[in-house]
This record gives structure tokens, sequence and C-alpha cells, in this order.
């Protein structure tokens, strides 16, 4: 039974994570919050924004927080699913093959532009982001425990890139924008990196055991029917909504869930409140949604539609 105490071990684990990444990525503190909840929920991350703004420092900064298992792979056109998931190699000295597994066999997989490789190589990473294993040449291999991947990609420059289909679009948990720094933090950024990037000095502060505790304290948060209910009024919402053509479906309602549960941890609590789950609502279902070509031609983004859905939603008391 998860107790306060535990909550507040957690928490103060959950503050060493949080000032290393705070370090490398300033002014960004929204994002590192949500990014912390996606580990500690279990889910993979999405950052999506134009290039320079620091997703791929971010999700590096992670992996070098984490004392884990870490692999980063370019996805480019020509990637095939085999320089993901691995290949049996043959030994013509014995006529054997050998399994020799890919970067996917790692805690921590960042996936860099992932728009950029084919859907047939996409799509090698499904299997793996819903059930922490990969079948390959029909056998199937478990993946380490956590298991997380973290991808990006950019909204321009759209020259010879495959959009993510929805099926896997609904495989991570959180789709994250970055957004411009502001003016004074864009400054400090300038003097922090003028001798060395601030990300050659983060060390791990959490052991794979540490992310292992905590993601199971996360499953024992107390969730009321009420706030449970609230979560899936938001979901149904979504599937009647006249600007969105597609809602979300039943696997939303149980990330958003996750998600809520979490958010609730790194708040220090044992319990979840409405607001853990307006907190993370958008993040978690706007990427699931399609919006409808009346939503398109008005200029509406999943997001703004999507805090008008829980703007409508009687919240529980």
């Amino acid at each position: 039974m998860l107790n306060a105490a535990a909550v507040a071990e957690g928490h103060a684990r959950i503050e060493l994570l949080r000032r290393n990444l705070a370090s490398v990525i300033r002014g960004k503190v929204e994002i590192i919050d949500l990014l912390i909840t996606a580990l500690l929920a279990g889910g993979s991350v999405l950052l999506e924004d134009v290039p320079g703004v620091g997703k791929t420092t971010l999700a590096k900064a992670l992996a070098k927080s984490l004392d884990t298992q870490f692999r980063r792979v370019q996805f480019t056109p020509d990637l095939l699913p085999t320089d993901i998931l691995g290949a049996s190699i043959y030994n013509p000295r014995d006529g054997s093959f050998t399994f020799h597994p890919g970067p996917i066999f790692s805690h921590i997989l960042l996936a860099d532009e992932i728009n950029r490789a084919s859907p047939r190589t996409q799509s090698a990473l499904l299997e793996a982001m819903s059930e922490g294993q990969a079948t390959i040449e029909g056998h199937r291999h478990p993946l380490p425990h956590p298991f997380l991947v973290l991808a990006t990609q950019n909204p321009v420059d759209f020259h010879g890139t495959y959009p993510l289909p929805e099926a896997q679009l609904d495989r991570f948990l959180l789709h994250l924008n970055m957004g411009y720094p502001d003016q004074k933090t864009e400054v400090d950024i300038l003097f922090a990196q003028a001798l060395e990037p601030p990300i050659d000095h983060v060390e791990p502060v959490l052991s794979i055991a540490d992310v292992s505790q905590m993601q199971a304290q996360v499953r024992e948060v107390q969730v009321e029917r009420t706030v449970a209910n609230y979560i899936v009024e938001i979901v149904r919402e979504t599937r009647k909504h006249p600007m969105l053509k597609l809602g979300v479906s039943p696997r939303g309602s149980l990330m958003l869930f996750r998600a809520a549960q979490a958010a609730a941890f790194t708040a220090e609590r044992t319990f979840v409140m409405p607001d853990d789950v307006q907190r993370v609502a958008v993040q978690v279902l706007a990427h699931r949604t399609m919006l409808s070509s009346k939503a398109k031609y008005s200029g509406l983004t999943g997001d703004q539609v999507m805090r008008e859905v829980i703007s409508t939603i009687k919240v529980p008391v």
C-alpha cells in the first residue's frame, strides 16, 4: 500500500532529476515535469517542434540522468526495420545463425526525426512501445524494463518525410511541443553554452531500480471513481465533438488514467485530483484525435479543441 513516506522519498528523487534536466534545458519547467510524468507512467513521448529548440538535447539529458542503457537512432529514408530490431547473422564456419540485437534493446531509445523513416521502419516500434517486446524472425524477445521511446520530429520541411500513422501516434503517451524560450532565458542560454555544453556535466541521479520502484508506486496511487468518470466523460466528449472527425479510443482513457496517477505522484500525493487530469489531458489526448475539415479551415489546432472539450465537462467536487 502506497503511503506518504514512500511518496516523499519518490519526490526527493524526482527533485534530483528535475534539477539535472533544468540545468540543461532552461525555461521549460512544464515540459520537464511532463517528461518526468511520462517516465513514471511508463509511456513513450513524441517531442515535436522546429529545429534547434532542444528536443534531442532534452532526451539525451534524461538518458544521462538515469543509470540506464541508452541508444540513439537517426532515422533516415534508407533505415530498415532490422537496423532497429536486429537480425540473425550467418556464421560460415559452422553454418549457424546468431542473433545480434539492435538498438531497441535498451532502456531508453532516442528515435531522432522519426518521420524521416519509411512507414515500414516506423511500424517496427509499434509492438515494442505497446507490449515491451519485439517479435523478430518469429521469436519473441522481451525488452529491458523499463523501456521508453523518446521520438523527435520537425513540423516543418515535410519534403521526403512520412507522417506517423494514427496507430503509431496512439502508442505515445504524451505529445509535447517545446516552443521558443523567452528573451531572458535565451540570453542565459548563450552564456551557459559559452565554454561548453551543460549536458557534458550531467551525471546519473537515478538507477534503473529507482525508476522501476517509482513506476510500481505510481500504479498504487488512488483514483476515486468520480475522477475516473471525469476521465471517461472527457474522452467520450471527443467522440461526438463537431470539430473532431475521430475521437479518443479506450486506450486513450487508460493512458490519461496512468498519466494522472504519475502527475499526482510528482505532486507528492497518494491520490489523484481533477487538477492532475487537467494538467496532462491535452498532451495525452490531442494527438489521438483527428480534426474535421471545418476545424482545419477555421485554423484550429488539436490542442485548442481539446482545451474546449475539457472546459465543457463538469469537474467533480
